[in-house]
């Protein structure tokens, strides 16, 4: 198989990370026998410093033209603390996922049973889970109108949805529901927000044409809590917008850490794989950044935008034995961790290299 990807490492320890990850892509196209063909693009505040625009035009063209995109993150503390500043990183994230169509973030939560140990909650509630949220990407008050008024002292941001958003997403989650263990919650605010109503609303004609996935409607506020609670009960999880943004980095604690969690963002064209995690500055620089989740970001990336399950399987199997073998990195160690096994973001990458 020959295939063009997009490498765009973004900010931070992004560049760090998605290193590693093209390096574990390497590997599976040498053990395997495909060729990937690699390009880098430039987004976030890199992008800003080097054009002016956290979304290049010509990083643009080359997304719409690979086969598929393995992305970093965006992120800076500069605007981080300047609420005033008009141009920041993350808009080239909004940008991408508007103009490619990327309105289906694929989270999957799964706790490798090596890492019991590693998550603040107790292994005895943690063990057994396996979660795959569907969080809505393109709507929501992310992209309604905001602004100020009243002489800038009332901010607002709207929050939309139309009928069609929630369907296209919906379809996709039950369709995922349905290869899993046939559940499907849908979580909403209907109680208080009208997208919410049309959420449920939308979500309850589709459910018709399932029959066979058990649906379960589920305030925010309640999953929240359940999902600390008790994440065994939860199979597919679909939802807009924020409230998926906020859920996933909770969940993210079932796993054991931020730093073991792959995304997809998929629509109708070229797929993004990347960590759930930010551009971490504190950090970066320090060779301390756990490359797992773009390891298996680029495992996502195998399997849904080309299909390549035995590759993909290969990969996570890697990340698999080298945990198995006790090596972590620091997010991920606990106080009976050897200091010997504690490794930098390069050192535990080769650990999976060698195991691929």
């Amino acid at each position: 198989m020959k295939k063009n990807i997009l490498v765009v490492p973004g900010d931070g320890i992004g560049q760090e990370v998605t290193e590693v990850g093209k390096k574990v892509l390497d590997a599976i196209a040498k053990k395997f026998g495909h060729e990937f063909i690699y390009d880098e693009a430039l987004i976030g505040h890199v992008a800003i410093e080097a054009t002016g625009s956290p979304l290049p035009d010509e990083t643009l063209v080359k997304m719409k033209a690979s086969d598929a995109i393995l992305f970093g993150a965006v992120g800076h503390p500069k605007y981080d603390n300047d609420p005033t500043a008009k141009v920041r990183p993350e808009q080239g994230l909004l940008k991408m996922r508007k103009e490619l169509g990327l309105y289906a973030n694929l989270r999957p939560i799964k706790l490798f049973d090596e890492l019991l140990d590693a998550s603040s909650i107790k292994p005895e509630i943690l063990r057994g889970a396996d979660i795959l949220f569907f969080r809505e990407l393109t709507g929501d008050i992310y992209f309604g109108e905001k602004g100020r008024k009243n002489d800038g002292n009332t901010a607002y941001d709207v929050a939309e949805y139309s009928r069609f958003e929630v369907e296209r997403i919906a379809r996709k989650a039950f369709d995922a529901a349905r290869t899993r263990r046939k559940k499907l919650c849908s979580v909403d605010k209907a109680n208080v927000i009208e997208t919410s109503r049309l959420w449920r609303e939308v979500i309850q004609k589709i459910a018709l044409e399932y029959p066979d996935v058990e649906v379960e409607h589920q305030f925010v506020d309640a999953t929240a809590m359940l999902l600390i609670k008790d994440p065994k009960r939860f199979d597919v999880v679909v939802t807009a917008n924020l409230f998926g943004d906020i859920l996933t980095d909770e969940a993210s604690q079932i796993a054991g850490s931020m730093g073991m969690l792959a995304s997809a963002s998929i629509g109708d064209g070229t797929g993004v794989y990347e960590p759930i995690h930010g551009s971490a500055h504190d950090i970066t620089g320090k060779g301390v950044a756990n490359p797992l989740a773009s390891i298996l970001s680029a495992a996502l990336l195998l399997d849904i935008s080309f299909g390549l399950k035995k590759e993909s399987e290969a990969v996570i199997n890697a990340v698999d034995g080298v945990l198995k073998a006790g090596f972590r990195t620091r997010d991920i160690a606990d106080a009976n961790t050897p200091a010997a096994s504690i490794l930098g973001t390069n050192a535990i990458g080769e650990e999976v290299l060698k195991r691929i």
